[in-house]
């Protein structure tokens, strides 16, 4: 029985993962400069988001664990990402997310 050619769609959505690691890494960069604690945490969202990427669909060497460990760490993500929102907008003030 012959396989099925997967393509190339994992390999772009892992280099998608890359650009917006490279994205988040070069908006905390210049954040830095303007509001330092922001840019800290907008560089360790960065490394999160490439984590994400890391964990590229293929074979699992064990049934089910990878598909866990990536649902594990989206579900992480997704909530440091929100906390890390919240508490810009609870430092800066609503003021400050509006401009």
């Amino acid at each position: 029985m012959e396989e099925a050619d997967p393509g190339l769609a994992a390999e772009r959505t892992g280099l998608a993962w890359i650009r917006t690691a490279i994205s988040f890494a070069a908006v905390g960069g210049v954040l830095l400069k303007t509001a330092p604690l922001a840019g800290v945490l907008v560089l360790g969202m960065s490394a999160l988001v490439w984590s994400l990427g890391r964990l590229a669909p293929g074979t699992d060497p064990v049934p089910g664990t990878r598909h866990s460990q990536k649902l594990l760490l989206v579900t992480a993500t997704v909530a440091v990402v929100s906390s890390v929102a919240l508490m810009l907008v609870l430092l800066n003030g609503p003021a400050a997310a509006l401009r």
